[in-house]
């Protein structure tokens, strides 16, 4: 499906969200897949479970259109946690990597947080570009940076191909203090 940052790919099945990405990393998008269920054979579909109509939503502007949709990322005890965890940071609002960890119950494993939502399989629906560095900075999106910075000044309300600046976390915050992303 076409976005305004790339051409997204959807691996559905049973009702379920087993995978979505980007097709410049569809190499990486069919390593997961076969990594959890061993060869698959993808084929075009219009909008499998609805679950494309509910992301041209959130790319319309229908921030909430996302939540609820069932997903099966696979992944170990641990990262399902992290992504369940992820899926709890409301549009429009960051957390740091570890405000996460902690929130687990494991302030220590800001790292191992990382490393999961880096494996995280279902971009957009579980939004690891919400999760932001302990200053607030943009790191590691696997999709690439840009993309994570369009995406939370998308959410913020800002329109437009991936603006230069986005605020982030303010520095000095509570820990656990979710931050509004600010508005360009």
């Amino acid at each position: 499906m076409e976005s305004p940052i790339g051409i997204l790919l959807l691996a559905v099945g049973a009702g379920a969200l087993h995978g979505l990405d980007f097709a410049d990393c569809a190499p990486r998008f069919r390593r997961s897949l076969e990594a959890r269920y061993g060869p698959v054979a993808l084929r075009a579909a219009a909008d499998p479970c609805g679950f494309s109509g509910r992301l041209k939503a959130y790319l319309d502007g229908d921030h909430g259109a996302l939540e609820g949709i069932p997903v099966e990322p696979g992944g170990t005890a641990f990262q399902r946690r992290v992504w369940a965890e992820v899926r709890r940071i409301s549009p429009g609002m960051t957390s740091t990597y570890g405000d996460v960890a902690a929130s687990l119950g494991q302030p220590s494993a800001s790292r191992a947080v990382g490393l999961a939502n880096g494996r995280n399989p279902v971009c957009l629906v579980i939004p690891c570009h919400r999760v932001v560095g302990s200053g607030g900075e943009l790191t590691g999106y696997s999709a690439g940076i840009e993309r994570k910075r369009w995406l939370l000044a998308h959410e913020a309300g800002a329109r437009g191909a991936f603006p230069e600046r986005l605020g982030g976390a303010a520095p000095g915050r509570a820990r656990g203090e979710r931050t509004a992303v600010e508005r360009l």
